[in-house]
């Protein structure tokens, strides 16, 4: 067992402990109290965490990490199969590369689990998967997947089809496609409803299976939208076709607040502190976040890494907290809520009983940039801690001197 004791527990499940304790068993979290009275064997754990905020692990709601490493260029980027616009079929789980650095700046800024998926070339990129920071197989790191189908709108899939004088290269020929797509999966859909009903045989179909879960609602489309009509078009295909939608980056979504609260979609906002070297994010402000959380949207915040690196994601939440998201919201947005939109909110994103012992340990609010991370737990072990850090830095240090 791990026994957490003497923290400022933030639960990010309506409750804040100014002085309780945590207590682990294996991979979950077990009680949650101001005291937990337990006989701990020698074998047990125990972390004074006096002056310390314990939050759940942070997650990160949008991002390429693994599948378009860092250092390695275009041998390490598989983020994009971009020999067909639809790509339904493809799995970001077969090309995630768990030992890309990138985890390890992860898990030292306190972040547990992420969503990873393929790029926005394509107007249908393939699917997500939610998984784990920390480990070295990516299934035994998998939380759901399929988590989500990637659909792109607006100038990336526009201007890379355009090079290669294929459709599509308007944004009328992008939602066009879109339709067509989801109209021959839901046509597909209706086939095989009635031959598993009449207990018939049915050749399933690679291509389209994978709508499946979309449209069952087990799983949302991804939508990559910046500017409003690309917002809005995202919008008026998942009600045409009843399917479940967030909206991704999102930039102009401050212009739109009252259609997007009114549509019921939750909303992924960033990458706000990259350059914006395209003419869909002229708009884009730190500010969309707390405007679309006032008017009673549910928000996430993204680093989009590699696009903006991920080890900076809750400075990302601060900044947007600054602009009016506020500091409750905006720790929500790379905890609780990233959890709610990315459909694992049953698991993780808040600590409670019966979740998996995902926890940050941090020197104050993550939200400020002198903050530290003192412990990640993932899973219930140890994974980081910035003692063992220092230990192997001043080691580190003492071979140099010796050397000399």
């Amino acid at each position: 067992m791990l026994l957490i004791r003497n923290g400022k527990i933030i639960t990010m499940a309506g409750k804040i402990l100014e002085n309780g304790c945590v207590l682990i068993e294996k991979d979950k979290i077990v009680a949650v109290d101001e005291n937990i009275h337990i006989s701990l064997s020698e074998n047990d754990k125990v972390i004074n965490a006096e002056g310390l905020w314990v939050m759940p692990g942070i997650i990160e709601s949008h991002c390429h990490i693994g599948i378009t490493e860092e250092k390695k260029g275009t041998e390490g980027d598989d983020c994009n199969e971009t020999t067909n616009p639809i790509t339904p079929y493809v799995r970001a789980l077969d090309a995630i590369n768990p030992l890309d650095p990138a985890f390890h700046d992860a898990i030292k800024a306190g972040i547990t689990s992420v969503m990873v998926g393929p790029g926005s070339s394509n107007v249908v990129g393939g699917q997500f998967v939610f998984m784990k920071t920390h480990g070295r197989v990516i299934d035994n790191m998998t939380i759901l997947e399929p988590a989500a189908m990637k659909v792109s709108f607006g100038e990336n899939p526009k201007s890379f089809y355009k090079e290669l004088n294929m459709s599509p290269t308007t944004r009328m020929a992008i939602a066009s496609l879109l339709r067509e797509e989801l109209f021959q999966a839901v046509e597909y859909k209706k086939k095989r409803d009635r031959a598993i009903a009449g207990d018939e045989e049915f050749e399933k179909d690679f291509r389209l299976e994978p709508w499946i879960p979309v449209l069952n609602k087990q799983i949302p489309l991804k939508a990559h939208v910046h500017r409003t009509d690309d917002i809005l078009t995202a919008i008026r295909i998942a009600k045409e076709f009843d399917l479940r939608l967030t909206l991704d980056h999102c930039s102009e979504g401050h212009i739109i607040a009252d259609e997007i609260k009114e549509s019921g979609f939750s909303a992924i906002l960033g990458p706000d502190l990259a350059a914006r070297n395209k003419i869909e994010i002229q708009n884009a402000d730190f500010k969309t976040s707390g405007v679309l959380s006032n008017k009673g949207v549910t928000v996430a915040i993204t680093s989009d890494h590699p696009v903006t690196l991920i080890q900076y994601l809750p400075i990302y939440a601060g900044l947007a907290a600054k602009k009016g998201l506020g500091i409750d919201e905006g720790l929500k947005a790379i905890t609780i809520n990233a959890a709610k939109i990315c459909g694992a909110d049953d698991r993780v994103g808040s600590i409670e009983v019966g979740k998996d012992a995902d926890i940050a340990i941090f020197s104050g609010n993550p939200m400020e940039v002198f903050t530290h991370t003192v412990y990640t737990i993932i899973n219930g072990e140890i994974i980081y801690s910035i003692e063992d850090e220092n230990k192997e830095e001043n080691k580190g240090k003492g071979k140099k001197k010796n050397k000399k």
